[in-house]
């Protein structure tokens, strides 16, 4: 990850030109990262599509891709970008039409952990969407074939390839084989 220096609000961000990287920007500073890779972006499609599904059929909210944007601070500004996500229908009413990022974290983030991905690196994201009020963090680990659950700082359940991550109160009704991510 590479650090640039000149970029540091989230309006700076949103008129980035489209250089083919993706760009985080945290306490003001852009973060550089390199393109997902083949089984990082196969995952992350993997999990979009199945909650993606049982979102739509079950009218619970809107999932997002990877990428898209959430800001969770300002002065100094945090936009952090997960590679799928989850806002139940509540809060889009209560919110409305969003243009830009959406303000505040979503309530379900899923976080593919790439081969460069450094543990600080991880435990950061994980801390930051839980103190903006993400309520389940999701950690794929394709490297260990684990899914480990962010519920609070606190409490962590670690998944493997036996089990079954569930939405639980945050997306009623949704599952998926931890085997299944890595198939």
């Amino acid at each position: 990850m590479t650090i640039v220096e000149h970029i540091t609000t989230a309006a700076d961000l949103e008129r980035l030109p489209d250089d083919g990287f993706r760009y985080e920007l945290v306490c003001g500073e852009l973060r550089k990262m390199a393109p997902a890779g083949n089984e990082h972006g196969e995952i992350a499609a993997l999990v979009t599509v199945s909650l993606g599904q049982h979102v739509l059929t079950n009218r619970l909210g809107s999932v997002y891709a990877a990428e898209t944007g959430f800001r969770l601070a300002s002065d100094p500004d945090t936009v952090r970008a997960p590679d799928a996500a989850f806002v139940c229908q509540a809060r889009l009413d209560a919110v409305g039409a969003v243009a830009g990022y959406w303000p505040g974290a979503p309530d379900l983030v899923v976080e593919v952990v790439s081969p460069g991905d450094r543990y600080g690196e991880v435990a950061e994201k994980v801390a930051d969407w839980l103190v903006a009020g993400a309520q389940m963090v999701v950690v794929v680990e394709p490297q260990q074939r684990t899914v480990a659950v962010h519920r609070t700082s606190d409490i962590v359940d670690v998944l493997r390839e036996g089990d079954v991550l569930e939405g639980g109160e945050v997306v009623p009704g949704w599952e998926v084989a931890v085997a299944a991510l890595f198939a």
